[in-house]
């Protein structure tokens, strides 16, 4: 009897080999979450034992029950190369090169094509502007009349005095890379002395410019936004070039800038601002340009460039990678 009960317990007691399986089988998984790039989280349930990896193949358990799938990279778009691509379509000659930046507002994304600095020329009367706008707000005071004054000859009109008499007022080179500093701008220096058209800049950079102009995480208030975007919307009628030639209809804010060199005779062709595209989107776009033989082509240069830009978005496919490529022939 003793023998047969003893036998009864041992048989009770030994592991039946097919019990990892059945708590396998019990085993619920939900998903928890999911970052952007597609790695994906899983929790684990059972009543004990492992999870069969047949179950989870890719996932690692933690001692509280709770398993990771490995990364899964969702494709991506690379505009960088999709910019590249659509910038064979420009086609510099001569000493001519060009650079541009592009962000797309709606979706976030941006994309560089060359990143050497350039002269600003006249673009750098946004910069002058923002600049004795964060000193104001930093004073705690609101521009005089004569300063608003200057601002809107300076802009609206591009006139020269004008950012002569601002880029004083800010402590010239001094104050704007102050300024830029605290907008986070790396690449661009303040032109020696009076010399403000001649401040080094790069097409990334004047894209953060635009960000602290007429985006939201700026050092700028909304009222000082708000102040220099309405006089980049109302740009004398022989200005409205540039960048304005990718947007749909009048639906732009911008500033421009052209410079003969005295050295070589060559025009300096820039241009910056926010356009709203026949997509429906909203970008931010700089182009930059030097070596064009006439200040007329310099413009043929700088508004084919913000084409492409804007191409290089509208005609993309976010859900699959781009393979696009370009030589950099045109960037300097």
């Amino acid at each position: 009897m003793e023998s047969s009960r003893a036998a009864r317990r041992n048989h009770r007691a030994r592991p039946s080999r097919r019990r990892p399986l059945l708590y396998t089988a019990l085993a619920t998984v939900a998903v928890v979450g999911a970052t952007a790039a597609g790695t994906v989280y899983v929790k684990a349930q059972a009543h004990s034992g492992p999870v069969s990896s047949a179950a989870a193949p890719s996932a690692s358990a933690s001692g509280g029950g709770e398993a990771t799938v490995e990364p899964v990279t969702q494709p991506t778009v690379d505009y960088d190369a999709l910019l590249a691509k659509a910038m064979k379509a420009v086609t510099p000659t001569g000493d001519q090169k060009v650079s541009v930046a592009v962000l797309d507002v709606d979706s976030g994304e941006s994309a560089t094509y060359g990143g050497a600095a350039y002269d600003t020329a006249s673009i750098v009367k946004v910069d002058i502007l923002a600049t004795l706008l964060l000193q104001a707000q930093d004073a705690g005071r609101q521009l005089t009349a004569t300063e608003k004054s200057y601002a809107t000859t300076m802009i609206e009109n591009s006139d020269n005095d004008s950012a002569t008499a601002l880029w004083n007022s800010i402590g010239t080179a001094d104050g704007l890379d102050a300024a830029n500093k605290t907008f986070g701008l790396t690449g661009t220096t303040g032109g020696d002395g009076p010399l403000w058209g001649l401040t080094q800049t790069t097409a990334a950079d004047q894209l953060t410019l635009l960000q602290q102009v007429f985006g939201d995480d700026s050092k700028l208030s909304a009222a000082s936004k708000s102040y220099l975007q309405g006089l980049m919307g109302k740009i004398e009628a022989d200005q409205q070039w540039g960048v304005s030639a990718a947007a749909e209809g009048s639906r732009w804010r911008l500033k421009n800038g052209w410079l003969a060199r005295s050295t070589t005779g060559l025009w300096d062709v820039n241009s910056i601002g926010r356009v709203t595209a026949s997509d429906g989107h909203e970008y931010l776009i700089a182009v930059l340009s030097k070596g064009s033989t006439t200040q007329a082509k310099g413009i043929t240069l700088i508004e084919a460039a913000a084409k492409a830009a804007v191409s290089a978005f509208s005609g993309s496919d976010s859900s699959t990678t781009a393979s696009a490529s370009a030589s950099a022939s045109a960037t300097d």
